[in-house]
């Protein structure tokens, strides 16, 4: 089956990518750009998108939108990948949230799609295990939430991270799979793409002591 896949550049887009290839046809990524900061869509770094899509030889269509556009432009942006690449279904990373989940499916709805979320519901902590033994690499761009810090910025989710998320969330409840824009992430390798990203230079911008972002300057591209 033709379809799309919402893409972000970090793990939930990227693994939901990964089991969505066994069984469809992706035949684009559509990616949105906000202003701002966006309860529907990905911010730190989404500009490299670009390069993962060429990592994963898909067509990519790209878009900046706002708070206020945002639903409309994805509506817009399903369209074009209807009629271009006779879509006939919309893969997205969704885990936990049912804002999101529930306003992709309205929007597929209205343009008879399938909205599919393979990663729905899925348990946080066999959830990050699971991109590990499937050998994906992943850091952490982006922390909102009490009791992540600074110092876990540009860190790959490995067993050790893991440990440390499950120990924040003893204390602080926050989403161990930092689902609902309490973290954010980015994928430097996975078994799907044709090269390796090497982060070369980037910066670390707090706004307080537990919310802040990676922003990535710089990357060069190795083979594997």
């Amino acid at each position: 089956m033709n379809s799309a896949l919402l893409f972000s550049g970090g793990k939930d887009s990227c693994y939901a990518l990964f089991k969505a290839k066994k069984n469809d046809e992706i035949k684009c990524l559509i990616s949105l750009k906000s202003e701002n900061d966006s309860y529907m869509f990905h911010y730190p770094n989404i500009d490299l998108v670009k390069i993962q899509a060429k990592l994963l030889d898909i067509p990519l269509i790209f878009k900046r939108t706002n708070n206020k556009n945002e639903l409309k432009d994805l509506k817009k942006m399903l369209e074009l990948a209807k009629k271009k690449y006779q879509i006939k279904a919309v893969y997205s990373g969704a885990l936990a949230s049912n804002y999101q989940r529930e306003k992709i499916k309205k929007i597929c709805d209205d343009l008879n799609l399938k909205s599919i979320n393979p990663l729905w519901n899925i348990n946080p902590v066999k959830y990050l295990n699971e991109l590990i033994k499937n050998k994906f690499k992943i850091i952490i761009t982006g922390i909102a939430a009490d009791g992540l810090t600074k110092e876990i910025l540009g860190k790959e989710i490995n067993k050790e991270m893991i440990d440390k998320l499950i120990k924040i969330n003893e204390k602080n409840k926050m989403n161990i799979h930092l689902e609902g824009g309490e973290g954010e992430t980015f994928v430097i390798d996975c078994p799907i793409f044709n090269k390796k990203i090497k982060i070369d230079k980037a910066e670390i911008k707090m706004e307080n002591e537990c919310t802040g972002r990676y922003d990535i300057k710089k990357i060069s591209l190795i083979k594997k």
